[in-house]
């Protein structure tokens, strides 16, 4: 990297040939000798001493203002004095212990798992009027068993007449 003579690094930046395929990432950052002297350099990280003394510095003038901070406090931007909304997620759930936990307490169920507690009851309920023979679809079923037993009876009866024909058929070829 070398600069012509009386010209500064910035101006050295702006004559260099960009790269067309590099990502403009990562670059690097310089400070000024002013701003290092005044030690306002943006990406100097702040100590963590200086963050306790901001912190104290700022409970200390809280407790001074007192009653001014809660009537501003109350105050606020834009819509969100007007519209209340209530975050359910804002609220961490407590853990609580085995010992702590009320078993005769009754939790709500989700629509869906009360929907579905529902449809297996509606369900078994069905199931035992069927086996009693009491719903329409059974008796359906009851009267076609009994039609096709009536058919089968009817086709044995049948068949047994027409072995004994035959049975004496041959007993007559016989004689």
């Amino acid at each position: 990297m070398s600069c012509r003579t009386g010209e500064t690094r910035s101006e050295y930046n702006s004559r260099r040939v960009k790269h067309p395929f590099r990502k403009p990432t990562g670059r690097r950052q310089f400070s000024t000798p002013e701003q290092m002297m005044a030690g306002t350099s943006a990406s100097r990280p702040r100590t963590f001493r200086q963050e306790e003394a901001d912190v104290e510095e700022d409970e200390r003038s809280e407790e001074e203002s007192g009653e001014e901070s809660e009537e501003e406090s109350e105050k606020k931007k834009g819509t969100q004095g007007i519209i209340q909304v209530e975050n359910p997620n804002s609220g961490k759930p407590k853990n609580l212990k085995a010992r702590d936990v009320d078993m005769e307490k009754t939790t709500e169920l989700s629509r869906r798992e009360r929907e579905e507690i529902e449809k297996q009851r509606a369900h078994e309920r069905y199931m035992k009027l069927q086996e009693q023979g009491k719903t329409e679809q059974a008796r359906k079923d009851l009267d076609r068993l009994a039609l096709i037993r009536q058919q089968r009876a009817e086709a044995a009866k049948k068949r047994e007449e027409e072995k004994a024909a035959k049975d004496q058929k041959k007993l007559e070829a016989r004689k």
